[in-house]
């Protein structure tokens, strides 16, 4: 499964931090964090979210995933986890519906020329996920 569902690895909110460019596959050490109560809880989702954006200090998995996001994109998430690409999509759904300025901001620093989102919008449309 392909992923703009990596578009906003926001699994960077903490399901999917990857190990530094050269390993074959991203680190599972942090699928098990809790995505719901990340989204649920602003403070917590709010630290994640400036970290990915440039205004906050980073956790250290916040700043593994910040430091090997553009990697992911440019792979289409080949080297996620069935559980990190779930993540990811949860996340993305969730940006989408309930905080689309947060969204933008995310695409204007990891997509600002749309590559992609017109590389991903297809698959992402068939996971019931509108990119606007």
């Amino acid at each position: 499964m392909k992923s703009v569902l990596c578009l906003l690895v926001l699994s960077a909110l903490a399901a999917a931090a990857p190990r530094p460019a050269g390993g074959g596959t991203y680190t599972t050490r942090y699928d098990n964090i809790d995505l719901d109560e990340i989204l649920r809880n602003d403070r917590l989702y709010r630290k994640y979210f400036d970290c990915m954006v440039n205004k906050g200090k980073c956790t250290p998995d916040g700043k593994e995933l910040k430091d090997n996001l553009p990697d992911a994109l440019a792979t289409g998430c080949s080297k996620c986890s069935e559980k990190q690409k779930a993540g990811t999509e949860k996340v993305l759904k969730h940006l989408l519906a309930k905080k689309p300025s947060d969204y933008d901001q995310l695409e204007k620093i990891y997509d600002p020329s749309g590559v992609y989102r017109k590389k991903y919008q297809s698959e992402a449309k068939k996971h019931g996920v509108n990119i606007h």
